[in-house]
C-alpha cells in the first residue's frame, strides 16, 4: 500500500451556528474512541471565549507538561510569574511564552479527541473589542489591536504563513485531520481573504463537508446557493453535505434530499436531529442580545419553588461566558443573562456572576450607564466576579488608555491618587470602579496568559470549598488592594503540591516560582468574591459551594435530581454523528488511516 498523506476534512457552513463545532466534536470522539489520532483545527477563529493552552513553538520540555485528567487545557508546568506573558506586538522577555490563546471549542475538541490543546489547533485568534477593532492573537501571542482594514493589509499573510505550519505540524503528528470553517464558506465578497474557509480548503487539500441547519428555514435553497458561489476548485472538494438540527420525521425531508443530489451530485451524507450535547458555546451568537434576557438551565424538570435565579448582566463586550455552563448544569440553577437596566429586588435574583469581559473599561461606562452599579451596592445575596468582573468590582481602574477605544466617552476621568509613585498622570489616568470590592486594577500592554493550579481556602460566597482549584489565567491588568480585604486563594508552589496527598502527577514539570501577591488571585468579603480565575465552576467543589450559598442565601430548598445521570457531552456529540460513515467522508476504509 502507497505511503498517504494525512488527509483534513473541512466541516464548512452555509452561516454561522449551524452546528460545525457539534460536528467536528463528534467526528473528533469517534476518530479517538476507533482508536485514531485525530487533531481538530481552525485556521482563523473569531471569538472572545479563549483558553490557555501549551504553545507546540515555546522553548520548554513538552515531556513535563501534565495534563490535568478532567481537563487537557489544565497544564501545571512551568507557571512562572514573568515569562508566561506577552506583550502587543512584542513576545515576553524569552522570546517564546509557554503558553497562548485559542478558541474555546478548538480546546473542546482536542479534549473530545483526547489530545492535549495546543495553539496549533487554532492558530489564529481575533478577539472582539469594539469599536470595529479585534485583538489579533497568532500562535496563541497577542500581536495588537486591528481594523479588519489594516489586518488584511498588514497581517493577512503573517496569519495565513502562521496556520500553513501548525496544520503542517499537526499532519506529521495525526492521522487525520478534522477542520472547522468559519460563518458561511460562500462569502464571495470575502474568498480572496478566508483563510477559515477557502485558504484552509487549498492549502490542506481539504475533503469538504457542507453542513446547513434546517431549523433557519430553506435549508435547501442555501446548500444549493453555497455550492453555486463557490470557487470551481473548492467546489470540486466537497465530498458530502450534513443537515442539522432537523426535528421530526426524516422520511419527509427525502424528496428534497433526492433532488439536492441530482442536481449537485454530492450525497447528503447524514440527517442529524435537533440536540444539544451540551458543548460550550463559541461566540456571542449563542448569548442574548444586549438589552435582551434568555436563560440557560431551566430543562432540568426542578419545581419552580426549588430553583434559584443567578443573575449575569449582558455586557456588551462579555467574554467567557463558558465560565457559567457548570452553573447551569446543576439541578434547581437557572443562568439568566439579564439587560444592564434590570432591577436585582424585582426580577427575583438569588447571585449575581459577572462574567469576564474583553473591554473593561468600556463595559464599566455601560454598567454605570445604566444604573447597575446602584443596583448591585444594594444587592445583598452572592455575588462573583470572574476576571473582567473581579476588575469591574474594584475601587478604581487605573492607566485606562490601555483599555480604550476611540468610541469611548472621555468622561469621569480622575486625576491619578496623589501617592502615586508615578508623576506621568498621563499614563495613569483613573476611573471609579463598582466600589464592592476594595482592590484597584492598573492595566498595562502586558497580558498573562496561563492555566493554573491555586489552593482555595473557603471564603465568602465559597466558604464550603477547600483544596486545590485548576482553570486559567488570561487578562491584561494587575490587581493590588487598596483597602483591608481577604483572598482564599494562594498560588501553589513545587513544595507545596509535594506536600499535597494524592497529587504526584500534579507535582511532575512545576518549578519553583516567586510568590504572587493574592489579590493579584482574587479577593473576598463575606458575600462577594473576584477572582482572575477562569474555570472557577468547573472545579466540583466551588461548584457546589457557591450552589449551596446562593441556595442558603435565598432560603431555597435544593432539590432533589441525580445529576450522575446526565451524560458526556462528547459521546452525545459522536452519537449525533454516528450516522455519518467513516469511509465516506475519508473516501477509503478506516482501516487505511492505521
Amino acid at each position: 500500500m502507497s505511503e498517504r498523506s494525512t488527509p483534513t476534512i473541512l466541516v464548512a457552513g452555509t452561516a454561522s451556528h449551524v452546528g460545525k463545532s457539534t460536528v467536528v466534536t463528534g467526528l473528533c470522539r469517534r476518530f479517538a474512541n476507533a482508536d485514531v489520532r485525530v487533531a481538530p483545527f481552525k485556521a482563523q477563529n473569531m471569538s472572545n471565549e479563549a483558553r490557555a493552552v501549551v504553545r507546540p513553538t515555546a522553548d520548554t520540555d513538552m515531556k513535563s507538561v501534565t495534563a490535568d485528567e478532567n481537563d487537557s487545557t489544565a497544564v501545571n508546568s512551568s507557571e512562572q510569574e514573568e515569562t508566561n506573558t506577552i506583550t502587543a506586538g512584542v513576545l515576553n522577555s524569552e522570546l517564546n511564552p509557554t503558553y497562548g490563546e485559542i478558541g474555546v471549542s478548538q480546546s473542546v475538541q482536542a479534549q473530545a479527541a483526547g489530545v492535549q490543546s495546543v495553539t496549533d489547533h487554532n492558530p489564529v485568534l481575533l478577539k472582539p473589542r469594539g469599536d470595529a477593532e479585534s485583538q489579533l492573537i497568532i500562535d496563541g501571542v497577542a500581536v495588537g489591536h486591528y481594523t479588519a482594514e489594516s489586518f488584511y493589509a498588514e497581517h493577512w499573510e503573517q496569519a495565513r504563513s502562521a496556520a500553513v505550519t501548525a496544520h503542517t505540524r499537526l499532519a506529521a503528528d495525526h492521522d487525520v485531520i478534522i477542520a472547522e470553517g468559519a460563518g458561511s464558506i460562500a462569502e464571495i465578497n470575502f474568498h480572496d481573504h478566508d483563510l477559515a474557509n477557502i485558504e484552509t480548503a487549498r492549502f490542506t487539500d481539504a475533503r469538504i463537508i457542507i453542513v446547513a441547519d434546517i431549523e433557519r428555514g430553506g435549508v435547501f435553497a442555501s446548500i444549493i446557493g453555497t455550492l453555486e458561489l463557490l470557487p470551481d476548485d473548492v467546489r470540486n472538494q466537497v465530498i458530502g453535505i450534513v443537515i442539522t438540527k432537523f426535528r421530526g420525521d426524516k422520511s419527509l425531508l427525502a424528496p428534497g434530499i433526492q433532488t439536492i443530489e441530482d442536481r449537485t451530485g454530492i450525497p447528503v451524507l447524514s440527517v442529524i436531529p435537533y440536540d444539544d450535547p451540551g458543548l460550550p458555546a463559541e461566540d456571542s451568537v449563542s448569548l442574548p442580545a444586549v438589552g435582551e434576557r434568555s436563560v440557560r438551565g431551566a430543562d432540568d424538570d426542578a419545581p419552580a419553588e426549588q430553583t434559584v435565579t443567578v443573575a449575569v448582566p449582558r455586557l456588551p463586550r462579555a467574554s467567557n461566558t463558558a465560565d457559567l455552563d457548570p452553573l447551569a448544569a446543576v439541578p434547581g440553577v437557572r443562568v439568566a443573562f439579564v439587560p444592564l437596566d434590570v432591577s436585582l429586588s424585582r426580577a427575583d435574583i438569588d447571585a449575581v456572576v459577572i462574567t469576564g469581559t474583553k473591554n473593561t473599561v468600556d463595559d464599566l461606562r455601560a454598567l454605570r450607564a445604566s444604573g447597575f452599579d446602584d443596583e448591585l451596592r444594594e444587592f445583598e445575596g452572592p455575588i462573583v466576579g470572574l476576571c473582567g468582573g473581579y476588575q469591574l468590582l474594584g475601587e478604581r481602574l487605573t492607566a485606562i488608555h490601555v483599555e480604550e477605544t476611540d468610541s469611548n466617552e472621555k468622561t469621569e476621568i480622575e486625576p491619578a491618587p496623589s501617592n502615586d509613585s508615578n508623576d506621568d498622570d498621563s499614563g495613569h489616568q483613573t476611573l471609579s470602579g463598582l466600589g464592592i470590592l476594595p482592590v484597584e486594577t492598573q492595566f498595562s500592554p502586558t497580558k498573562r496568559v496561563a492555566p493554573v493550579t491555586w489552593t482555595l481556602d473557603g471564603f465568602g460566597p465559597l466558604a464550603d470549598a477547600t483544596g486545590m482549584v485548576t482553570g486559567y489565567e488570561i487578562h491584561a491588568g494587575q490587581t493590588t488592594a487598596c483597602g483591608p480585604v481577604q483572598t482564599p486563594f494562594e498560588s501553589l508552589t513545587t513544595e507545596r503540591i509535594e506536600s499535597t496527598d494524592n497529587t504526584a502527577d500534579l507535582s511532575q514539570g512545576m518549578t519553583n516560582h516567586h510568590s504572587r501577591d493574592p489579590i493579584a488571585l482574587g479577593a473576598a468579603t463575606d458575600s462577594v468574591i473576584g477572582t482572575y480565575l477562569h474555570g472557577l465552576f468547573d472545579n466540583e467543589a466551588v461548584c457546589e459551594a457557591f450552589v449551596e450559598s446562593v441556595f442558603s442565601a435565598a432560603n431555597t430548598d435544593r432539590p432533589d435530581i441525580d445529576m450522575t445521570s446526565r451524560s458526556d457531552p462528547y459521546e452525545r456529540a459522536a452519537h449525533l454523528v454516528s450516522s455519518i460513515s467513516f469511509e465516506s467522508i475519508l473516501g477509503h476504509p478506516l482501516t487505511e488511516l492505521k
